[in-house]
């Protein structure tokens, strides 16, 4: 993929539906029911040729998902360095052939045979906390949003949720731009898919992310602030509570971290409050 040549995408009529009715029974009256369910996939990535990761992901927007997952997951910097992607499957099953920059393929073969080579030595638990504890740039100070942009935050997100409002298990990622008007969101069942879909679209879309904000409707934990910061993203408004490390790995690295309570008013996390006299 590269300015010039989009991703390779499967008709539509190939990718499999969001959701399908299941029949049910009550446990206790046995009545006889049937509801929407949000469908899973398995997705196989490969860099290159070489196998990277198998992710359950919701089917729709699987290119999205792709580039933002490369790119929340430090494997490109940005879109640039991804030249094409090839999609394939069918029912539950499906693939993702990437071609990466030579430069992030070399990055990425270097870092597979280090960990492979410490798998005997009693270092790999080492190698295991620096990659979930990674060096990640500190970003520019951005503003925090304006109170009133986040006025009725949790209906108006709801507009970008058509499969949670249709069957639920779904987390959104939604992106706001700098009028406070939302302007484009992705749904998965796994929290880290739904921000890695947004980035991915995106970058797609050529939004820039840089000093943006993205709203998600999950637990805020370290894995969607490392996401975050990869992405250039300013500020992380989450619907539910963070964790205190990624409390600290916002405030370490100046992202605008914002808890939205259900009944009261938005709590800032990062940056720290100025202690007072």
């Amino acid at each position: 993929m590269n300015a010039s040549q989009p991703a390779v995408a499967v008709p539509a009529e190939q990718v499999p539906e969001a959701s399908h009715s299941y029949d049910y029974c009550d446990l206790a009256g046995q009545a006889p029911g049937h509801a929407a369910l949000a469908e899973e996939v398995a997705l196989a990535i490969a860099f290159n040729g070489i196998s990277q990761a198998v992710m359950l992901v919701s089917p729709g927007d699987l290119e999205d998902f792709v580039v933002g997952f490369s790119i929340g997951s430090g494997i490109v910097q940005d879109a640039s360095e991804i030249y094409d992607i090839r999609l394939s499957g069918c029912g539950a099953a499906w693939q993702a052939e990437v071609e990466i920059a030579s430069r992030a393929f070399w990055a990425l073969k270097d870092h597979r045979r280090q960990m492979a080579g410490t798998s005997g030595c009693g270092l790999c638990g080492v190698e295991a906390v620096e990659q979930a504890l990674p060096e990640l740039p500190v970003l520019p100070a951005t503003s925090l949003p304006p109170l009133q942009w986040l006025a009725g935050l949790r209906d108006r997100i709801s507009a970008f949720q058509p499969l949670g409002r249709h069957c639920g298990a779904v987390h959104a990622a939604v992106f706001m731009g700098s009028d406070g008007e939302l302007l484009l969101g992705r749904e998965d069942i796994g929290r880290h898919n739904g921000l890695d879909k947004l980035i991915g679209a995106l970058a797609q879309q050529k939004i820039p992310a840089t000093g943006g904000i993205a709203v998600v409707t999950s637990r805020c934990s370290l894995e969607l602030i490392q996401k975050a910061l990869r992405a250039g993203l300013g500020t992380l408004v989450s619907l539910s509570s963070p964790t205190g490390l990624a409390v600290q790995w916002a405030r370490q690295h100046h992202l605008n971290l914002i808890h939205l309570p259900h009944h009261s008013a938005p709590r800032v996390y990062s940056p720290a409050l100025e202690k007072r006299p």
